[in-house]
């Protein structure tokens, strides 16, 4: 368990023995920043310093991804030189802002990992090359974790550790010309620098993000120099000092590779973006919006903490954070209602981890996934949309059991409700007036930049300034919204009307954002810079403006006002990043080392090995490596480990037992699993701090949010098997219909798994609850049971199979062969039928030639580019099996059944409910 675990045990346990109902705010704030900003804050010119750095650092980001320095031709930074100033600012600032733990373990680990790491790189080092430095780099960084540091000031070693971490990042820019010249051949120099960084970068991961990560970059690094020690299945030929050194650091296949790549582009842009929109009020304003719509509802406080932290889970990618936010208001509601503490600390912790699976930001996921799948960012937002939501709804669903469980109420309304009528009439009136509203502007938008070419940019601009005034205006004309006191009674709760249009400019730079990615395409890290320029904007002005429409204060106190929230939304922003930044890079090792010693393929055979080759079983153990591994990373990390080693293994083993599963549904696979872990007893940190901030035992509060996440846990393994979830290749009215009948199934399983439909389930209700859901998930399982979706045709007639299928359709081509290194392999292929007047004429354009040896069919030659490279064809395979699309049932069917259990199930519980007394 990590030290920040046990400052997150030991404070909720002291709290509850002292009859307190959580921390203070004050504590509260600290335990947030020992995770996301660092501990450490000195005043005086330190201080100062600490927040100048922070906020040149997003300054630079800032100017790296606006289009200013191609304008003025100065400052053009590259890829590798942006990585490596990131990396400069997060190692400086980690050293700075996150002091060294003292408790037995820590000092241990940070002891032990670079004495032992010393000790590779001296048996790494080539026979003849000088290594009497390596022991005293070591030893000078052992050194100086010995001494310590407090929380009020830094000493003299810590800004030396600061400055060396920053000057060995930036060395490959500074000597960026010289290492172009002798890749693949370190200087002496070059080995020191590595050395220096590798074990610094370590160290700063373990202050920052605790142990975990630093104890498994460290054993992936001793695996990269002792393989030939290894066991036989996972043993390689081991590596140089000189070949590690090159590998890591110098080139872009390390720390410097993609995942930094990443962090550096997009990540530091919405991570900036997120601090900027909740200094400016916007997380207030959600958390207030959610409980004047849903507050008066049966458990009404607990359903707005989740809606509230959907809403806060658009904006940020820390589920720490995301718990300290909303659950310091909605936890003392939640409990006032009736919620015991862990139930209460359950509900945050359920919903608060669930933003980082909400697009667009999900906890700086999808920017990687955009990477390594190789798909656009708006598909990635597609796919992940649908189970996101699915998910959110489930829990308000739970929610909602909870509180009929306990017969609880809602808080008093703040207004009459309308007659339902009048109801549904607004509510159309304001549906239809967006749909109008989004409409003009998607044509205004089209009629303008062709008018206008030179000017489209600032009439956009004049025209959204206008907008924006226009919603400060109706502002203005409501009340301020503060939080109130969420220990003191409750009287009444906000209205709707006016919490609602008291912050509507709050929406403005969120859909600059959606605009940019989604309507006009740019590239992630283009659209955050827009919506972090406009919403810059927005915090100096809005002061100001709302201050001469409301007649009330100085205007010269506001704009500085607005200024000082600028800098405090800057110097957060980067704050918040120095974790991501560092977790980003640690995992660049990791990532670094898989594919230097091949340990992917040797994983490979190790999991099909204990799976028995079943894909359900390989399923389970990448879940639970998953959840393993998330025990201790970030979830970015995790993300990054988990897919380099697990996500190729999947899919390839899947193709092997006949399953395509598509490279992205395996992706998010692991990210489910890898967020599941910041729930999990007994390292899950959001339940500590739900814990800390309810006063309630810190494990039964993740016990309880466990089985809560039960649904979360459920996505995934349904989404493997029936891609329809994340509308891969799905037109949308089928999308609606896919998402209508999903969220139906999804309260069905909740209702299931919490024991509770209209009365408490009996155990044949239950299990009758999870067949429907089942069957509502996936309707194709049975039917293939009923009627085989394929019919298999002999390998010698593909040329008739190709012939008689539709364009568009896939023939399944079962494959023996060899794989990359020399092994047979047996495999299942998708080939698509194009357009043609024969099955020749169709093979050939699919790119498949063949020979037929008296029925034995052998793959003579495969089109380079083609739709039968790209399904893993090639030359010298042997096609053993070919099977075509059968006619059959709709699969959909399949819910008439289903449906009918539902009945079943109604009626048995109907019988059973009785009316409640309503508890206070």
């Amino acid at each position: 368990m990590s030290d920040d675990d046990k400052q997150f045990q030991s404070a909720a346990v002291e709290q509850e023995a002292a009859g307190k109902g959580g921390l203070s705010q004050e504590e509260l704030d600290e335990l947030v920043a020992s995770t996301d900003t660092g501990g450490r804050s000195p005043s005086g010119p330190i201080g100062t310093f600490l927040l100048v750095t922070a906020l040149a650092w997003s300054l630079f980001q800032l100017w790296v991804a606006s289009p200013l320095p191609f304008m003025f031709n100065f400052g053009v930074f590259n890829q590798a030189d942006t990585r490596s100033v990131h990396l400069a600012f997060a190692l400086f600032l980690a050293f700075l802002a996150y002091p060294s733990q003292r408790t037995p373990a820590q000092m241990g680990l940070a002891l032990v990992i670079p004495a032992l790491l010393t000790v590779f790189f001296m048996v790494g080092a080539k026979v003849g090359t000088p290594v009497w430095w390596v022991p005293l780099i070591g030893l000078g960084v052992i050194g100086a974790i010995l001494l310590g540091s407090p929380k009020d000031r830094i000493p003299s070693w810590e800004w030396a550790l600061a400055i060396l971490g920053a000057a060995s990042s930036l060395y490959i820019i500074v000597f960026s010309d010289d290492i172009a010249t002798r890749v693949g051949a370190p200087i002496m120099q070059d080995y020191v620098v590595a050395v220096i960084g590798i074990l610094l970068l370590l160290e700063a991961t373990r202050r920052s993000l605790g142990p975990a990560l630093m104890i498994v970059a460290t054993v992936f690094l001793a695996y990269t120099f002792l393989g030939p020690y290894m066991p036989g299945i996972i043993a390689h030929k081991g590596n140089s000092l000189s070949e590690v050194v090159n590998h890591q650091w110098i080139t872009t296949e390390g720390v410097f590779g993609i995942a930094l790549g990443v962090s550096a582009s997009f990540v530091f842009l919405f991570v900036l973006f997120g601090s900027l929109l909740d200094k400016a009020g916007a997380g207030n304003y959600f958390i207030q919006v959610a409980f004047s719509l849903m507050g008066h509802m049966r458990g009404g406080p607990a359903k707005a903490a989740v809606v509230s932290s959907a809403m806060t889970g658009l904006i940020s990618g820390s589920s720490i954070a995301n718990v300290v936010t909303t659950g310091t208001f909605t936890i003392p509601l939640m409990k006032k209602v009736g919620f015991s503490s862990e139930k209460a600390g359950a509900v945050e912790v359920a919903s608060s981890v669930n933003g980082q699976i909400m697009p667009p930001v999900m906890g700086a996921a999808a920017f990687l996934m955009v990477e390594y799948v190789g798909i656009p960012y708006f598909d990635v937002v597609k796919h992940a949309f649908v189970p996101a939501v699915i998910s959110y709804i489930a829990l308000v669903y739970i929610v909602h059991l909870e509180a009929m469980k306990a017969n609880m109420q809602g808080l008093p309304r703040a207004v009459e409700p309308k007659p339902l009528v009048a109801w549904l009439i607004s509510t159309s009136f304001i549906i239809a007036a967006i749909c109008a509203l989004s409409f003009a502007v998607y044509y205004l938008m089209g009629w303008i930049r062709p008018a206008f070419p030179e000017t489209a940019g600032y009439i956009v601009f004049v025209l959204l300034v206008t907008v924006y005034v226009a919603l400060l205006w109706v502002s203005a004309q409501q009340p301020e919204l503060k939080l109130e006191d969420p220990n003191a009674p409750v009287t009444q709760l906000p209205k709707p009307g006016p919490t609602v249009k008291s912050g509507l400019h709050f929406i403005l730079p969120v859909v600059v954002l959606v605009w940019a990615l989604m309507v006009d395409r740019l590239s992630p890290g283009l659209s955050a810079f827009w919506a972090a320029s406009f919403m810059i904007f927005i915090l100096v002005t809005q002061r100001p403006i709302l201050a001469v429409m409301r007649n009330a204060g100085d205007i010269g106190v506001a704009f500085r006002q607005g200024f000082i929230d600028l800098l405090e939304g800057l110097v957060a922003g980067a704050r918040n990043m120095i974790g991501i930044g560092i977790a980003t890079a640690t995992a660049g090792i990791i990532v670094g080392a898989v594919s230097q010693t091949g340990v992917g393929s040797a994983l490979a055979d190790v999991v099909e090995v204990l799976s028995g080759g079943n894909i359900m079983a390989i399923l389970v153990l990448t879940a639970i490596l998953s959840l393993i591994l998330g025990m201790g990373l970030p979830t970015t990390a995790n993300y990054i480990v988990v897919s380099a080693l697990l996500a190729p293994v999947i899919v390839t083993l899947g193709q092997q037992n006949g399953l395509i599963v598509p490279l992205i549904a395996v992706h998010l696979f692991v990210f489910y699993f890898g967020i599941m872990a910041d729930v999990t007893p007994p390292v899950g940190l959001a339940s500590f701090a739900a814990a800390a901030v309810s006063g309630g035992d810190p494990i039964r509060t993740g016990v309880v949010a466990f089985f809560y996440s039960l649904r979360t846990a459920a996505l995934p393994f349904l989404f493997i098997f029936n891609t329809d979830l994340l509308l891969i290749d799905v037109d949308w009215i089928h999308g609606i219909f896919v998402f209508i009948t999903a969220t139906v199934a999804m309260l069905l399983f909740a209702a299931a798994t919490q024991g509770w439909f209209l009365a408490r389930n009996m155990i044949h209700e239950t299990v009758l609850l999870l067949l429907v859901a089942f069957t509502l998930f996936r309707p194709g399982f049975w039917m293939d049971m009923v009627v085989s979706p394929f019919a298999d045709v002999p390998p010698a007639q593909i040329e008739q199979a190709m012939a008689d299928a539709e364009p568009g359709q896939d023939i399944r081509l079962t494959i023996d062969g060899l794989n990359a290194v020399g092994d047979p392999v047996t495999f299942t292929a998708l080939l698509p039928v194009p357009e043609g007047e024969t099955g020749a004429d169709r093979l050939l354009t699919a790119g498949v030639e063949y020979i037929d040896n008296g029925g034995v069919i052998m793959i003579d030659n495969v089109t380079f580019g083609s739709p039968a490279q790209a399904a893993g064809l090639d030359w010298d395979q042997q096609i053993t099996q070919v099977q075509v699309p059968a006619s059959q049932p709709s699969k959909y069917l399949m819910y008439l059944p289903a449906l009918l259990v539902l009945g079943l199930v109604v009626l048995m519980q109907r019988r059973r409910s009785q009316p409640q007394s309503a508890t206070a």
